[in-house]
């Protein structure tokens, strides 16, 4: 599949935001068990550490840990509305290519399977170093933030997808959402004239009816959203290219994840 050079936030915008838009819902339902390696992440942050979730899809990550305060943000504004249920952290619609937050203030940041969804190297480097700004440094008085990072990765050969070294690494991924039956009634007429022609005296007066009931087929919607699947090293080389260096990486079910922190 040929990934777009020059016209990525466009590309994005129809292979990835609007279809997000359409299957928040659905989406939504199938996402509510934390990962384990994210669980204990934000599971290690101090007692009152202020972190982000950086494409925060329903915000199921936001309750982990009560000890801590969470800045959600989401390109979806409809994702964004269901992770705003939970209380008492926020969530607001923010493209991850542009952060509405100060530089270097941060405790800590997760961005869990988002940015594979950026159509280009360029583009992807560029989210990574969002991340990572918005993380206050190392000094003297204590240690820089941390961020936690998952993307899709290549090597899936045991997975349902098959997906391996030599496939394609810019995908269209099915989103399907099943068809469901719909009841109506079809009317008949039990007026006693069976003749069309001819005309009734009392016209506002609605005629009897029984009907019967049928169900009628709603067949299934596919969505095609784009990813770029990472192989081995990739996500360590946008950190390095994005101003950051690895302090943990590794693969989980299909995943590859990387802890990283801002250089000084």
């Amino acid at each position: 599949m040929a990934t777009p050079a020059d016209s990525g936030e466009e590309y994005e915008e129809e292979h990835v935001h609007a279809v997000y838009e359409q299957i928040a819902s659905h989406f939504s339902s199938t996402r509510y068990k934390p990962w384990p390696i994210v669980e204990r992440f934000l599971q290690r942050q101090r007692d009152g550490a202020i972190g982000l979730d950086v494409g925060c899809g329903n915000g199921k990550y936001l309750a982990v840990n009560p000890n801590v305060f969470i800045v959600a943000s989401d390109r979806s504004s409809n994702l964004t509305a269901i992770a705003s249920k939970h209380q008492p952290h926020s969530a607001l619609v923010a493209d991850g290519l542009a952060l509405p937050h100060p530089r270097a203030v941060f405790d800590f940041a997760i961005s869990i399977a988002v940015v594979h969804h950026l159509s280009t190297p360029a583009r992807r480097i560029e989210a990574v170093r969002s991340i990572l700004d918005t993380l206050h440094r190392s000094s003297s008085t204590g240690e820089a933030g941390s961020a936690l990072i998952y993307v899709w990765a290549l090597e899936q050969k045991d997975s349902r997808r098959g997906w391996d070294e030599g496939h394609e690494q810019d995908v269209m991924v099915p989103w399907v959402m099943k068809g469901k039956t719909k009841e109506t009634a079809k009317a008949k007429a039990i007026s006693g004239c069976s003749n069309p022609g001819v005309q009734h005296e009392h016209r506002g007066t609605q005629q009897n009816q029984d009907s019967e009931k049928t169900t009628v087929p709603i067949g299934d919607r596919t969505f095609h959203r784009y990813y770029h699947l990472y192989r081995k090293g990739e996500l360590e080389h946008d950190i390095e290219e994005a101003g950051g260096h690895v302090l943990e990486a590794g693969y989980e079910k299909d995943n590859w994840w990387a802890i990283a922190e801002p250089n000084s």
